[in-house]
């Protein structure tokens, strides 16, 4: 199956941010999210605006653009500004805290080890308008995110019953109930399984971006607190797609030796040896930004 998108530069890691930002590896808006999960959802969702300032420069974001993301992103609901006299604090809301704890769930727990296979799948049909793209657009996002693949109109699968709770949840509130039906159990052993895992998931993909993970972070090294930092996020950066995009399919469905569970060794090993120094270096910014006049 041909790829969808080209393999990522095996020296992207090693790059000067700036030079990444060029290439839109990541946006504003994004880094300032993976930022807010990793060091400020901790910290009981505080941070003052020159902490955040100081961190997306650190990783090529000029201070324009990152104001505007801190204002887009307290427009979407997720953030909100305290004034403290001159300056200004940044808490997340509700919905944000929310957000970011589903979120760091996910991209914490995605492939953090092997599991069994029960040989069940969960099917589902939810038949959405063409006019209506708004609610195909959520729903899409919402069942992608749950691992679950497309390989027809109108149709989703995943070879896990588990999720059927998660997925039933989505549907009641996108407000779809009465438009889908889903079914639990074992395959028919009617067609070609590895055709409809095809159809439903680009693995040539979502393969070739695993082989270019472990190529740009495996044996990284950071020689001060800045450069964890950096490498910290950027990495972040990187992993966080593949929730989106790898169903974590069952060994008995794979063809071959997946690179999946040897780029989550890479990540939380080096997210592991990365992480004091990356909090040593948040706490300095932020240590800074309370004192700057």
């Amino acid at each position: 199956m041909a790829s969808r998108a080209p393999r990522p530069d095996i020296e992207q890691a090693a790059e000067p941010a700036a030079r990444q930002r060029e290439k839109g590896s990541a946006s504003a808006r994004s880094l300032l999210l993976t930022v807010l999960g990793e060091f400020v959802l901790p910290r009981e969702g505080e941070a003052w605006t020159g902490s955040l300032i100081e961190a997306l420069g650190a990783l090529g974001v000029e201070e324009k653009s990152a104001r505007q993301a801190l204002s887009r992103t307290a427009a979407e609901g997720l953030l909100e500004s305290v004034r403290h006299g001159r300056k200004v604090r940044w808490n997340l809301t509700e919905t944000g805290d929310r957000l970011l704890r589903e979120g760091t769930e996910r991209i914490y727990g995605f492939m953090r080890g092997p599991h069994t296979w029960d040989g069940r799948w969960l099917v589902l049909t939810a038949g959405v308008p063409e006019s209506q793209r708004r609610l195909r657009h959520r729903l899409r996002t919402k069942l992608t995110w749950l691992g679950l693949g497309s390989p027809a109109p109108a149709l989703w699968v995943i070879p896990d019953a588990s999720k059927e709770a998660a997925v039933r949840e989505v549907i009641r509130d996108l407000d779809l109930t009465d438009r889908a039906y889903a079914w639990t159990g074992p395959s028919a052993e009617i067609g070609d399984t590895a055709k409809l895992i095809n159809a439903a998931w680009d693995l040539d993909d979502v393969e070739k971006r695993y082989l270019g993970f472990i190529e740009s972070f495996e044996g990284q090294a950071a020689s001060s607190d800045r450069e964890a930092f950096v490498h910290q996020v950027l990495m972040i950066q990187e992993w966080r797609r593949f929730p989106f995009l790898d169903p974590d399919l069952p060994a008995e469905l794979l063809d071959h030796d997946w690179p999946g569970p040897r780029a989550a060794a890479v990540f939380h090993d080096l997210h592991s040896r990365w992480h004091r120094r990356a909090q040593a270096e948040w706490d300095r910014m932020e240590e800074e930004a309370a004192t700057r006049h």
